[in-house]
């Protein structure tokens, strides 16, 4: 009887332990499945938890060859050396930002293309860019608004860029040409010339600055425009430039990037039919001397997007720029470059998120007062960013101009910069028009 009961107890036992582990084998499956559940559906505190750790990825895209490389390549520069402060000063929520860089070849076609693998495949949060305006309208409208990105271009100055369909995702670090075209009919006011020639690039930016600087020049100024547009990549523009002639102008005004202007001025010059000349911004370069020779655009002065001068931002940044490259930035637009990007690391840190929409959300305060003033200087960037994660307002000072954005993503002050080739084959800068102050 005892070895019976105890071969009962035994079996008891058994299907006891059988039952228990079936019991545990259930919990243990359900558990995932409710973890996963959890998962899919994070509540908006987890969201922000997962973006925090996330690190923020900030994209250039530049034209790095084609007819704008030599000031695309500078840009560049600006960008890096803005990616360097960010992650010297402690990166942005505890970790380095990453970056990516795109090239357009000036060509609006590859501007998407790049800009979509930028985003859809690499991952970028923000895209700092495009450079000519054709091409940032074309990213806005294809890409970046639809996709929820911010972009920032350092150099798109069209008009036609504060009508683009961005959903508000696209701002700009460059005054826009209805500011920049009447700059240049002031420059050529003073130059005293009263009826000149136009030749401008049949392109958004050429057709918005040639707009803005006519309107300005006949009724402000009283003066006589004949505007003749030029197609890019043609062997020869001697037609466009007879056309330019017909009311007898005094001068030329070029609006054009450097290999059309090149053929243009060459042209001009070698026809006798041209000897003095007005430049906008995309002339402002040293491959337009080489091409053309320096005694015959000595004097010969321009406009381009210009920077505050003599700020305690600008001059921590030059030197910063020149210790890292061992020479002073040539171009127009590097310094923009590095404030597009900086203003994307504040506003995320402000957003405490990747997000795109919520990095738009904060890019108009972080570069507007009042707040906490922060300038182009790695111990500035470092207390701006701890500021702007505890919610604190800042005012991002740039290295080329405040930052405060209008509804359109438009800046609200700024200064157009003078400048003149020089005999010696040079480019001197000789001042600056200020717009808003």
């Amino acid at each position: 009887m005892r070895h019976r009961w105890l071969i009962l107890f035994a079996l008891a036992l058994a299907a006891a332990v059988i039952a228990l582990a079936a019991c545990g084998s259930d919990d243990q499956t359900a558990q995932p499945q409710q973890t996963s559940q959890r998962q899919a559906q994070p509540s908006p505190d987890a969201q922000q938890a997962g973006n925090a750790v996330r690190p923020l990825k900030i994209a250039l895209l530049g034209d790095l060859t084609g007819g704008l490389a030599e000031i695309g390549v500078e840009m560049r520069d600006g960008f890096l050396l803005a990616i360097e402060h960010i992650n010297a000063a402690g990166g942005v929520f505890g970790q380095p930002v990453e970056f990516l860089i795109g090239d357009t070849n000036t060509d609006p076609t590859i501007a998407v293309e790049e800009a979509r693998r930028m985003i859809e495949i690499e991952g970028a949060h923000a895209i700092v860019g495009a450079h000519s305006s054709t091409n940032s309208i074309a990213v806005a409208e294809s890409v970046t608004g639809p996709a929820g990105i911010p972009q920032i271009s350092p150099a798109s100055s069209s008009p036609q860029l504060a009508l683009a369909a961005d959903d508000d995702f696209l701002f700009r670090a460059t005054l826009n040409d209805i500011v920049q075209g009447p700059a240049l009919a002031q420059l050529v006011n003073e130059q005293g010339y009263r009826n000149v020639g136009v030749l401008y690039r049949d392109d958004a930016w050429g057709q918005g600055i040639a707009e803005t600087f006519e309107a300005a020049f006949t009724e402000t100024y009283g003066g006589q425009v004949r505007a003749v547009a030029v197609t890019p990549q043609q062997p020869s523009y001697l037609a466009e430039i007879q056309q330019s002639l017909s009311d007898d102008p005094e001068a030329m005004v070029m609006l054009a990037y450097v290999p059309e202007g090149a053929i243009i001025l060459r042209e001009a010059i070698e026809n006798g039919l041209y000897d003095r000349f007005v430049f906008g911004p995309t002339s402002r370069n040293f491959q337009l001397i080489d091409a053309i020779g320096a005694e015959y655009l000595a004097g010969m002065p321009g406009t381009a997007p210009g920077t505050a001068p003599g700020t305690e931002s600008a001059l921590l940044w030059e030197a910063a720029f020149l210790d890292k490259y061992e020479r002073p930035y040539a171009f127009p637009y590097t310094k923009q470059a590095y404030d597009a990007t900086i203003a994307i690391a504040l506003a995320a840190a402000a957003a405490q998120s990747t997000d795109g929409a919520a990095i738009r959300d904060q890019l108009r305060r972080i570069g507007a007062a009042p707040g906490q003033l922060v300038v182009a200087d790695i111990g500035s960037i470092r207390q701006g960013l701890e500021a702007a994660r505890d919610g604190d307002d800042i005012d991002y000072e740039g290295a080329a101009q405040s930052l405060e954005w209008d509804e359109n993503g438009d800046l609200d002050r700024g200064f157009v910069g003078i400048w003149r080739f020089t005999e010696d084959g040079g480019i001197a800068d000789t001042g600056v028009i200020p717009y808003g102050d």
